[in-house]
């Protein structure tokens, strides 16, 4: 059973409250019956994002057995056969694509786009350098938009650039981090990890970072009682980097829930902006 819940990675769950943020943010949030409506979009992408981590699982099985961490895993570690796996994947797959039907035909369709993106990311695209960094941006973007249509918000631009910059700075902060802990070891895990030349990734992660805080800020001017967020979204960017650089770990959802700071840092920002739109 352990091994079984291990697999589905409910941790990574947290990833999919990103449903919520238009909603959030468009001020609906304590309407009646919103987090109600959320349920289903909320189970849908659950079960697609645990059945493309199986799925990974299954393909990566000979390299996660390389990984001081990752040879751990059910597959890896073969607590879980290769059969078992694949028909828990196929049943949550075909469970989540109902469920989103069972939302809206239009809502499926994001459903269904984000099973055969990280489909052809498992398979091959994974192996592709930056190709693979936008694919888990991708991932974001999907559930940004899904939410934006589960709950009948329009993405404002500058929300749409701010996910997507984020999203693209925590994939490099998580590649970084690998190749890091990784050495000389990093192709054999990580095919990609091998054509990222020496420095890239760390310019890369400068870069992203300083387009998400301008693009933020931006944002923040929009909706003006934001912006004392702002220094809040500057030590964030600045603890992931030093998490990363420390090498603490890259990935998002275990840097937020392992990390006190960026922990804290992340409640007060949700309080910040909660207050300021629905005081």
């Amino acid at each position: 059973m352990i091994a079984y819940l291990k697999i589905i990675r409910p941790h990574q769950w947290l990833k999919n409250l990103m449903l919520l943020f238009p909603p959030f943010l468009g001020g609906m949030i304590m309407k009646a019956g919103i987090i109600r409506e959320g349920t289903v979009p909320f189970i849908a992408f659950c079960l697609a994002s645990s059945a493309t981590y199986i799925l990974n699982d299954l393909l990566d099985a000979p390299r996660d057995r390389n990984h001081p961490l990752k040879k751990a895993r059910p597959v890896a570690a073969g607590q879980i056969s290769i059969k078992a796996a694949g028909m828990l994947a196929f049943t949550m797959t075909v469970a989540a694509i109902f469920a989103g039907f069972c939302v809206s035909a239009y809502f499926a369709v994001f459903i269904v786009a984000y099973l055969a993106i990280f489909a052809a990311y498992s398979v091959k695209l994974k192996e592709l350098p930056i190709i693979d960094i936008f694919c888990v941006a991708a991932g974001f973007i999907l559930r940004l938009q899904a939410g934006g249509v589960a709950f009948k918000v329009v993405i404002s631009e500058w929300l749409f650039l701010c996910v997507f910059l984020l999203s693209i700075f925590l994939s490099i902060g998580k590649r970084l981090c690998e190749k890091g802990e990784l050495g000389t070891k990093a192709g054999l895990h990580r095919k990609t990890l091998e054509h990222y030349p020496e420095g890239f990734l760390d310019m890369a992660m400068s870069l992203s970072g300083a387009a998400v805080l301008v693009t933020y800020t931006m944002y923040s001017l929009t909706r003006q009682s934001f912006i004392f967020t702002v220094p809040l979204c500057t030590f964030g960017l600045l603890r992931y980097i030093l998490r990363v650089k420390s090498g603490q770990g890259g990935d998002p959802t275990d840097s937020l829930l392992k990390d006190f700071p960026l922990l804290v840092t992340g409640v007060l920002w949700v309080v910040m902006v909660a207050l300021s739109i629905y005081r």
